[in-house]
């Protein structure tokens, strides 16, 4: 059984997710500038950043829409928010030289910690029983 721990981090990451996806597509250099510094004003930055503020949004409401059928069903969403976390920390870190100084340690810490999170949740959230039929799904018949 899943632990209510693992399940309420799982919920406050897709809630502080799609926090993010929200904020990026109303204001997108908000969420830019510690990131890339006065380069985040730019038109193609800004679209850039609706784009991944629509990724972030998907992937939140995916994982609470999961978390609210059980958390096995759960458990690959927040596996692969993970994921998206780690390509960011990954791109984040070839890019540091070139980010603000200010914010840049910031902004690793923010994704590997989001990343760690994510995947040691998913580790923890349930997986789905082999003998039992996925919800939503017709048992074959003999």
């Amino acid at each position: 059984m899943t632990s209510p721990i693992s399940h309420r981090l799982a919920q406050l990451v897709a809630l502080g997710r799609i926090g993010i996806g929200c904020t990026a597509l109303a204001a997108p250099t908000v969420m830019t500038r510690p990131w890339i510094g006065e380069a985040a004003g730019s038109a193609d930055a800004r679209l850039l950043a609706r784009t991944m503020g629509g990724r972030d949004l998907a992937l939140g409401l995916g994982t609470l829409r999961a978390l609210g059928v059980d958390d096995a069903e759960a458990r690959s969403w927040v596996a692969l928010a993970g994921m998206a976390d780690a390509v960011d920390a990954t791109v984040t870190l070839l890019a540091f030289r070139r980010q603000p100084r200010v914010t840049r340690w910031c902004i690793l810490a923010a994704t590997v910690g989001a990343a760690v999170v994510s995947f040691r949740v998913a580790v923890d959230l349930e997986a789905p029983d082999p003998g039992t039929t996925p919800p939503g799904t017709v048992p074959a018949s003999e």
